[in-house]
């Protein structure tokens, strides 16, 4: 029988703050860009080292069922099959990607907060700011 290897004390310590930086994404891209993040750091901590891993390794992919990409250079790591095999890794990253894809549709769907970034109303430039 192999031996099942769980990440769930890792998910629990990466998720709160992950949670937070969805909550103050202001564009699709920004969620993007926290859960490129975010998995880099997961996959960081799984492999302890032995794998470099990059913002590019695992990409949010809203379209797609699982709603993540794995990179070639992440499939072709010997260690990574094994331990998606092996593991609650594959679930982990589900979920994170779950939760991000949700933010990212909301994005899509409500562009008001990516708007208002990009296109300040000039009543409300300089606000809060004291000289």
């Amino acid at each position: 029988m192999s031996r099942q290897h769980s990440f769930t004390r890792i998910e629990n310590d990466l998720l709160p703050a992950f949670r937070l930086k969805l909550g103050l994404a202001e564009s699709t891209e920004d969620v993007r860009k926290f859960f490129g993040y975010a998995m880099a750091d997961l996959l960081s901590k799984v492999f302890e080292g032995r794998f470099p891993a990059a913002y590019e390794d695992l990409t949010l992919a809203p379209v797609d069922d699982k709603g993540f990409a794995a990179s070639t250079r992440l499939q072709e790591f010997p260690e990574f099959e094994a331990m998606w095999t092996a593991s609650d890794l594959s679930a982990i990253i589900g979920r994170f990607a779950g939760v991000a894809v949700n933010r990212y549709r909301h994005l899509e769907k409500n562009p008001d907060k990516t708007e208002s970034k990009m296109y300040p109303t000039p009543d409300r430039v300089g606000q809060g700011r004291q000289p």
